[in-house]
């Protein structure tokens, strides 16, 4: 008989969070992607499941996000993922030092000929929910919680509260 636990199932002991600082910049990001799918590899998650590269879209659309719309010069942008067993799901968040310059409430609702602006349209899509935060003493933080289900699939429903 093989075990059909999922890897956060496995413990059901919170797994380490990732906490790491990345330079503002496309290369920036591109790391930030790259570490948090080398953190899902570490929970059990190969970087070919659907749990990973959902991870690795959020990261990458809030990164780009942080980048873009989030660049003081001379800070960085963090990068902040933990998985909660209890509920599947994985937490992203990508905290910037800008403070004038938060995301809509909600995803906006047409992008006629624009060439940019859908990535968080991709991010409510992908997560069970998101938002943001101020952060203390100055920027804000972006997160998304994206189901990782209990047999590392995704969905909204899988996770839901």
């Amino acid at each position: 008989m093989t075990d059909t636990a999922s890897p956060c199932e496995a413990g059901k002991q919170q797994p380490p969070a990732l906490a790491r600082q990345f330079v503002s910049s496309p290369r920036g990001a591109r790391l930030a992607r790259h570490v948090a799918v080398r953190h899902m590899e570490e929970w059990g998650y190969p970087p070919t499941s659907d749990a990973s590269s959902t991870v690795a879209l959020v990261v990458a659309e809030l990164a780009a996000n942080a980048v873009r719309h989030g660049r003081l010069p001379g800070r960085d942008f963090t990068l902040r993922l933990t998985l909660d067993p209890a509920t599947h799901l994985v937490r992203i968040e990508i905290a910037d030092a800008a403070t004038t310059k938060r995301p809509p409430a909600g995803p906006p609702s047409s992008f006629p000929d624009g060439e940019s602006g859908r990535g968080l349209l991709l991010v409510d899509a992908l997560a069970v929910r998101w938002g943001t935060l101020p952060r203390v003493p100055l920027g804000k933080t972006v997160w998304a919680e994206v189901c990782v289900g209990a047999t590392g699939g995704r969905g909204r429903h899988e996770c839901e509260r």
